[in-house]
């Protein structure tokens, strides 16, 4: 049970939809069922849709700047993690950041424009990841790039966004906590969701937004892989969106 959020996407996947009906259609030698699976792949692969489908994910929020924010009396800033990559080279461990580095480097610039007195970083470590934790190398990043080291602390290890809620809750140690939460605009609702069922009043502040605006070309309606990644994120999201909802 304690992976069911993250084995239901896998099964509800556009990908394991579509091989799914595709192999049963040649099972039971129905070119209907084939069809409808390649239709879906076609459908789901298309620009024009999976951008949609994006920028439902991010449609509560709006971009702002670090300046912008209000003084919200809040406790900390905290960053969840998701944005760091162990790439391996000659049996040597490194690190690089991913699309979602934004969460980083708004959390520093948040602690820079004073907007709480500390940082938490989220110490995102799966049982079967390699390398330290995430928020070991971010600790690092943000003290390179002027974040005292005294103002800086670092949750045990976390596996999800349940996890880095009640982990916050613990370390901030105090009733009714308020944070800054530095997150991915399509996560954020969840996010949200989940640090307010953990006791903690939150201020959104959403990052790493998506659904870039471009012209509508011919383009928009060729199937393409990337479109594909999107199309499915939008599914996982959604599965986490309402597992959440369902537990809280």
């Amino acid at each position: 049970m304690m992976y069911l959020h993250k084995i239901l996407p896998l099964i509800a996947s556009p990908l394991f939809i579509v091989i799914g009906l595709i192999i049963l259609g040649l099972i039971i030698e129905s070119k209907k069922i084939s069809f409808i699976g390649i239709s879906i792949l076609i459908i789901f692969s298309l620009p024009i849709i999976s951008k949609q489908l994006i920028a439902y994910l991010e449609h509560d929020y709006k971009l702002e700047q670090a300046s912008e924010i209000e003084n919200a009396n809040a406790n900390a800033i905290v960053v969840l993690s998701g944005m760091v990559r162990t790439i391996q080279t000659n049996k040597v461990l490194s690190y690089e950041f991913s699309e979602s580095v934004d969460r980083i480097f708004a959390g520093i610039d948040l602690f820079k424009e004073n907007k709480a007195p500390s940082l938490i970083l989220t110490n995102g470590k799966m049982p079967w990841s390699i390398g330290k934790p995430e928020g070991e190398y971010l600790k690092d990043v943000a003290i390179k790039y002027g974040v005292p080291r005294k103002n800086i602390f670092l949750t045990e290890n976390v596996e999800n966004t349940d996890q880095e809620a009640k982990s916050v809750k613990k370390l901030l140690a105090i009733d009714f906590p308020k944070v800054i939460l530095v997150t991915s605009a399509f996560h954020m609702p969840r996010a949200q969701k989940v640090f307010e069922a953990a006791g903690i009043s939150i201020v959104p502040f959403p990052v790493d937004f998506r659904n870039s605006v471009n012209n509508l070309t011919f383009m928009d309606f060729m199937p393409s892989a990337q479109s594909f990644q999107q199309t499915s994120h939008f599914v996982r999201e959604m599965i986490g969106r309402s597992y959440y909802n369902l537990k809280y």
